[in-house]
């Protein structure tokens, strides 16, 4: 007797695991934000070299990178909270 189900195409199978919608959007981007701000920090703590090597080129660097930070953490502020557990 041939074997059917050798040439079915297999389906994903459900191991048990509750279905949760894939939101990780506004986490990454919050995630993100918080290690370019890190970045923007130690770029802090190494001003001094770094203004003597790029000059006033150090300053704005610094800026975009920070405003960068701020702009992935607050990315996510216009989003509405879940609501309350049933």
């Amino acid at each position: 007797m041939p074997n059917l189900w050798h040439n079915r195409r297999r389906e994903p199978s459900n191991s048990g695991m509750p279905m949760y919608p894939k939101d990780d959007g506004p986490r990454t981007s919050f995630i993100l934000g918080n290690v370019i701000l890190a970045g923007a920090a130690v770029m802090l703590l190494f001003f001094g070299p770094l203004w003597e090597h790029l000059g006033v080129w150090a300053l704005f660097i610094w800026m975009v990178v920070a405003v960068l930070g701020v702009y992935f953490i607050s990315q996510d502020s216009g989003s509405q909270p879940p609501g309350p557990p049933n």
